[in-house]
């Protein structure tokens, strides 16, 4: 795969784009004109060459520019990446899950060479060259999960199973849509979900935590989650709530299709071979409004998840200030008719 990374920015004066093609490989989340919450989970297997779920674990044209703004919030954070003294095992891992994907999958820009527990890992794009020994922390410059988070696009939480649970005792987020690893860290699965409005009345949550709890290590998981944000900003924590915060009440009709952005989450779900620990990517991508509306279809799609949204999803997502807008917006490229099921963009 030939791939240019992008210089740009996710904050301050947010110099974010998409090309046409990451565009067209926006994972567009609806495939109906409604939306409610579901345990929607489907196998990770590899998808159509191109798309998100080509690769175990994806890379774009962003990848740079997000290892970089991964790189400046936890230089302003470091409690953003905790792990618990019990998750070394599950740290190791992680660097191998990481590592052996990224050098299968995309090869001309990585590389890992194996002498036994000896390896060396060669990461191109970001200028890592570094040989170490595999369960000796003492030839890493920093603990395993974090040498390997901060070389992967999106967060990444690992739970524990203990007790017929889930606890995230180990997490890398840097990327969060207003949640706090800091706040979530050791909770268990059902405690981490407690907010989410109307799923757990419906007891999604408890059916997708038995299905969890017996998957198997070479099945990954997936499904898409997605909310909106004001700007293309990665870190939209409760922590740093007053830099983000105030964006949400300067969008006007004027400005709409260009601050706002549909954010969409591929979460994967990988069971870990030494630990049994659980791996939860949540990688994330951002679209506006305007590119959106380069394809109709999408356009038709989002103004009518929007119009229909429940009250309470729109305010649990943070739409609230700025959902009329949107749907205002969209309305004109909206003529009514039927588009059937399904997400391609044409």
């Amino acid at each position: 795969m030939n791939m240019a990374f992008k210089k740009e920015t996710f904050r301050d004066d947010y110099t974010f784009t998409n090309s046409p093609e990451a565009i067209r490989r926006f994972p567009f989340p609806f495939d109906k004109d409604e939306y409610m919450y579901s345990v929607n989970i489907e196998q990770h297997t590899k998808g159509v060459p191109g798309s998100v779920f080509e690769n175990v674990i994806d890379l774009d044209e962003h990848y740079v520019a997000e290892c970089e703004d991964r790189r400046i919030t936890l230089e302003q954070d470091p409690d953003r990446c905790i792990a618990l003294p019990h998750m070394m095992d599950a740290q190791w891992d992680m660097l191998e899950l990481g590592m052996e994907s990224l050098a299968q999958d995309f090869p001309e820009h990585f590389q890992l060479t194996k002498d036994g527990d000896k390896w060396h890992w060669i990461n191109k794009p970001l200028g890592i060259d570094h040989t170490f020994i595999f369960g000796d922390l003492s030839t890493l410059p920093m603990e395993p999960f974090e040498f390997i988070g901060r070389q992967l696009q999106g967060d990444w939480v690992v739970m524990d199973q203990r007790d017929d649970d889930l606890f995230a005792d180990m997490g890398i987020v840097t990327s969060q849509a207003d949640w706090s690893l800091a706040f979530d860290a050791g909770m268990s699965f059902k405690e981490w979900h407690g907010p989410v409005p109307q799923a757990n009345e419906m007891g999604i949550f408890e059916r997708a935590l038995k299905y969890l709890l017996h998957l198997q290590y070479g099945s990954p998981v997936r499904r898409l989650n997605w909310t909106m944000t004001v700007n293309p900003r990665l870190d939209t924590s409760p922590e740093n709530y007053p830099v983000w915060g105030p964006d949400n009440v300067s969008v006007t009709a004027d400005n709409v299709a260009d601050k706002v952005f549909l954010r969409v989450e591929l979460q994967t779900l990988f069971r870990l071979p030494r630990s049994n620990a659980m791996a939860f990517g949540i990688r994330g991508y951002l679209i506006s409004v305007r590119d959106i509306a380069t394809y109709p279809r999408w356009a038709k799609r989002l103004h009518r998840v929007m119009t229909n949204l429940h009250p309470d999803l729109s305010e649990y997502k943070g739409l609230t200030n700025y959902r009329q807008l949107v749907i205002d917006w969209l309305a004109p490229m909206d003529d009514g008719a039927d588009i059937g099921e399904g997400t391609h963009p044409e």
